[in-house]
């Protein structure tokens, strides 16, 4: 079980391949700024085509994500994808008990 309050989101990220350089420079970028708001990457995983990416991120609490998603160092850094054209799906996840047989 996680600690009461915290969320956890998983991030799924489309990048065209015209897009890959840009999106690494905002990624490197922004993902510094979580720690400043209780969030931490828990896991990066990319297709072996390198189009598609996912984060598992968690975060303290709700308004701490909310604070990462408002915080102007990450607004500022948006300009990085300028012309980018990527699809991103976020969802808000938890733990299921027990195993599957």
């Amino acid at each position: 079980m996680g600690t009461p309050g915290a969320v956890t989101f998983v991030i799924v990220i489309d990048v065209p391949a015209s897009g890959l350089a840009a999106f690494s420079s905002y990624e490197r970028a922004v993902l510094t700024l979580l720690e400043r708001h209780g969030g931490r990457l828990e896991r990066r995983l990319r297709t072996p085509d390198g189009l598609t990416e996912v984060h598992v991120v968690s975060f303290v609490s709700h308004a701490g994500y909310r604070a990462y998603l408002d915080d102007p160092a990450r607004s500022a850094l948006r300009g990085l994808l300028d012309g980018v054209e990527l699809t991103q799906r976020v969802l808000e996840v938890a733990d299921v008990d027990g195993v599957l047989n």
